[in-house]
């Protein structure tokens, strides 16, 4: 490992917080290390974990596990040299709170801040929207089970969905979400778990499908799922608000955030494997990209008791909530630094009107395009592998090759670089996949349907 280089001090009016509001009031550092675990696990582990057994369906038995597991070492690997860099720049007096920020301070480019911000921007906007669009189809698989011909469409669940969300943004900062992220770490173990059971017990049962583990006959079909595969198990990994994270913790953070990672990882291996694992085994190629619906087909008996589908959906639409309030903090930092005034008091009226004025916007906003765009999965799915690949994958390597200079003749630099090669192309060839697979469903497509595309 080399030396550090000193950080240079830049004009960027970014860094300089005297006056930063969304430095001060959405970022606040007062978080221990802890906390932050409870936050990455609410990024990382969501109810994207139920489309594995899918993604084994694409690859196989072997390549899944590979994937799985190479996928985990790298990330685990890029966000910890991304919190050495925030460490180090916290040590030279620069305390990055923001993605942006840091890039374009350690990468000396203007435009790099532009970047960052409009990439991470997309990808956060668009993880709140399917959140929302996800809880409100919860609620309507709920719904048509009580009500199999009531006259409520999925548009009516998003709307209520909204309006939870307004309240819960209310919230004024990051760290002010950590007892509600704890509770959705908890959720994620109990809807794994469930799912598990109930995996195995359709997969034991008398009605059990025929288990098939072949792949696709095609050749050309087999490779476009498989880069499907493996882009979808980037982006189930990928965050891209590391550093937002670890600006919640309270001074000096140096070291807490591997802690942090430690017990997310420790989630990761926990729910992962075992909804990859019992999902894929109980209906091997036929697995659904959401393998709740594999369980819930729409002809015949479901697969497993209904009290525990049933649980299973109402742990999801809960920790959908928290999902969708840790990925809006971005855009409430960056709305908030225009609009608050950081010498007055978070509760004050100057402050408290434009936020909830604000943040009631964005969330109706968000509202509107998960109802309007139901197919909104296969956008999300361009934006992620555009999106999660520079932030996760890319910049990590880059930013520590720039701050630390390793030797051109070192393994961490090599292994650096071989990285950044790897998944530039990994996120070329999954935005390729993704956006054929738009094409595809473009038939399907209708504004404001009640059917979410698949």
């Amino acid at each position: 490992m080399g030396k550090p280089e000193p950080i240079q001090h830049d004009p960027f009016p970014e860094i300089h917080r005297d006056n930063d509001a969304g430095a001060a009031f959405v970022l606040e550092s007062k978080g221990e290390w802890w906390h932050a675990g409870f936050h990455l696990t609410t990024a990382i582990v969501g109810p994207t974990v139920l489309t594995l057994p899918y993604v084994f369906r694409g690859i196989g038995w072997a390549l899944g596990f590979i994937c799985l597991t190479v996928m985990g070492l790298v990330t685990f690997y890029s966000y910890y040299l991304m919190s050495l860099v925030l460490d180090h720049c916290e040590k030279s007096g620069r305390r990055h709170i923001r993605f942006r920020e840091l890039a374009a301070d350690v990468l000396g480019s203007g435009w790099m801040f532009y970047f960052v911000i409009l990439i991470q921007t997309a990808v956060n906007t668009g993880i709140s929207i399917g959140a929302t669009l996800l809880a409100g189809q919860c609620l309507q698989i709920m719904y048509s089970e009580l009500s199999p011909h009531g006259p409520l469409k999925l548009y009516h669940f998003i709307a209520m969905v909204t309006v939870v969300m307004i309240f819960l943004s209310q919230f004024p900062s990051f760290h002010s979400l950590r007892h509600i992220n704890l509770a959705s770490l908890f959720l994620s173990l109990g809807y794994t778990s469930l799912v598990v059971g109930a995996c195995i017990h359709a997969g034991t049962s008398k009605n059990a499908p025929p288990r098939d583990y072949s792949l696709e006959a095609s050749h050309v079909s087999r490779l476009f799922s498989a880069f499907t595969s493996i882009s979808i198990i980037a982006a189930i990994f990928g965050n891209g608000i590391l550093p937002e994270i670890q600006a919640t913790l309270a001074p000096p953070a140096t070291g807490k955030m591997l802690k942090g990672l430690m017990l997310c990882y420790a989630v990761i291996l926990v729910t992962f494997y075992s909804a990859s694992v019992s999902g894929y085994w109980a209906f091997g190629n036929k697995a659904n990209s959401n393998i709740l619906k594999s369980l819930m087909p729409d002809e015949g008996p479901s697969l497993a008791p209904t009290w525990v589908l049933g649980l299973a959906i109402i742990f999801i639409l809960l920790q959908l909530f928290a999902i969708g309030l840790v990925y809006s903090q971005v855009a409430y930092e960056i709305m908030e630094k225009k609009s608050a005034d950081a010498n007055k008091a978070v509760f004050a009226p100057r402050n408290l009107i434009p936020r909830i004025i604000l943040r009631t916007l964005y969330m109706t906003l968000c509202g509107f395009f998960a109802s309007m765009l139901p197919f909104f999965g296969d956008i999300n799915g361009v934006v992620g592998a555009i999106g999660f690949i520079p932030l996760d994958f890319i910049l990590p390597m880059l930013l520590y090759n720039m701050t630390f200079k390793p030797r051109k003749s070192s393994i961490i630099f090599w292994m650096n670089t071989c990285i950044m090669v790897v998944f530039s192309c990994v996120g070329l060839l999954g935005s390729f996949s993704s956006i054929r697979k738009l094409v595809l469903d473009a038939n399907k497509f209708k504004l404001f349907s009640s059917e979410v595309v698949d």
